[in-house]
């Protein structure tokens, strides 16, 4: 079977504003956020996209979208003789309209002229900030074996964590014949478990209590995408979805891989972290399956006596005798001696500063300071840290504001900038 990737258009959606990853939004686009050092969270489905064969790739944003459009233009460069793209859609006023995206199918609605220019018969729409590796050329596969005019990406979740998403529940042949949006009732969760005849051909025992989550992963025909948001529908998971399954063959693929829904601060600093241990269950490593993103002409990092333990240590680093165990080091990171770092994302820097005496004098300089004790923190980029500065959660509210930092989800925030005095507490 000749799959039609050449015939086939991706759409990333970017566009909310990513309250629940604030402050690492404050002043960039949720798809933006850097991730495992170098990369940044777009970089995975874009990446995704490319190493399945798709070359044309919209990716859709209304918020901050400034940094993402600079990433966008530096990281992807194609040649002049191949139809390959990736281009950013921000919202727009427009004769038709001057709203703001009202969610993802609004986005996709309100940008549907650019996306019915292009010579394609399938549509693939995805997130921008999940962490997995996915061959969509599997999915459009199925897609075509099936006959389906939808295909939905679902992965299996237990009971526990079947409240949180939308529960597809599908016959044998994985056609969808139900969706649920976050079920808390323990009569509708048992009439969407898995059927035992599903949950064997995908591996599992037969009595597993196991359920299908959507992914946010939607492969439409041509035809039935204009049809489906021919309406004033907002949301693809609340909306389209529920109306479609009623309407058209709509199946599920099942992905069993790992895939982490980077919604939170929690969620982020927890799937950065994981890439530090010795067996990841997401590596950048894969062969075959690159993650693509801004190519930079950095040194390789310098290291003096310092003890590292389960950490990724990108480009362009300078770790004086200090202590680094459990950390992700960003471009271009500073760390001075005596310091010591633990369970620590230092986003690094955008650039390398001047000799110590061109810096202002009383402000310290980009990076970690001497002396300094941080754990259980996200240090965003271009933060100055100066000596004997102390970061932890200890003893603070889960969720809480504070001068110059942010406490979520149990986990200290320095946002990007940030300067904190030599001897601060935090």
């Amino acid at each position: 079977m000749i799959l039609p990737v050449n015939r086939t258009l991706a759409i990333i959606m970017g566009g909310g504003a990513g309250t629940r990853l604030f402050p690492l939004t404050k002043e960039r686009a949720k798809p933006a956020v850097p991730l495992g050092g170098k990369y940044r969270l777009v970089d995975i489905p874009i990446s995704n996209c490319l190493n399945s064969g798709i070359r044309g790739i919209y990716v859709l944003t209304q918020f901050n979208s400034v940094s993402l459009h600079r990433h966008i233009n530096a990281s992807y460069k194609f040649d002049n003789f191949t139809p390959s793209f990736v281009e950013i859609l921000a919202a727009q006023q427009t004769p038709e309209g001057s709203k703001w995206y009202q969610g993802t199918a609004d986005a996709v609605r309100q940008n549907m002229r650019y996306f019915l220019e292009q010579p394609v018969d399938y549509f693939i729409i995805l997130s921008g900030d999940q962490l997995y590796r996915m061959d969509y050329r599997l999915v459009l596969r199925q897609h075509l074996e099936t006959g389906a005019d939808l295909t939905i990406g679902t992965i299996p979740v237990n009971r526990p964590a079947a409240s949180g998403f939308g529960i597809m529940h599908a016959d044998a042949e994985r056609r969808i014949i139900e969706f649920v949006e976050k079920p808390k009732d323990p009569k509708i969760l048992d009439r969407l478990r898995i059927p035992a005849d599903l949950l064997r051909s995908i591996g599992h025992p037969a009595e597993a209590d196991l359920y299908q989550a959507s992914m946010g992963i939607y492969v439409f025909n041509r035809k039935v995408l204009e049809e489906c948001l021919d309406n004033d529908f907002v949301d693809f998971g609340k909306n389209v979805i529920p109306g479609a399954i009623n309407k058209y063959k709509v199946h599920a693929y099942i992905f069993q891989g790992y895939w982490e829904d980077i919604g939170t601060i929690k969620a982020f600093f927890d799937a950065n972290l994981q890439l530090t241990t010795s067996t990841p269950q997401f590596s950048f490593n894969a062969p075959g399956a690159p993650v693509y993103t801004r190519p930079r002409f950095l040194p390789a990092s310098v290291v003096h006596s310092a003890k590292i333990d389960h950490a990724i240590i990108s480009d362009g680093c300078v770790i004086e005798q200090s202590t680094i165990e459990h950390c992700i080091l960003g471009i271009r990171s500073i760390v001075q001696s005596g310091s010591t770092l633990k369970n620590v994302i230092l986003m690094g820097s955008d650039h390398y500063e001047a000799d110590i005496p061109a810096v202002a004098a009383g402000i310290p300089r980009i990076g970690i300071g001497r002396e300094c004790h941080i754990e259980n923190a996200i240090i965003d980029k271009n933060a100055r840290i100066g000596d004997k500065v102390v970061i932890s959660p200890k003893g603070k509210a889960p969720d809480a504001d504070g001068e110059g930092y942010y406490v979520r989800d149990g986990i200290v925030v320095i946002p990007k900038n940030s300067v904190i005095p030599p001897g601060t507490w935090i």
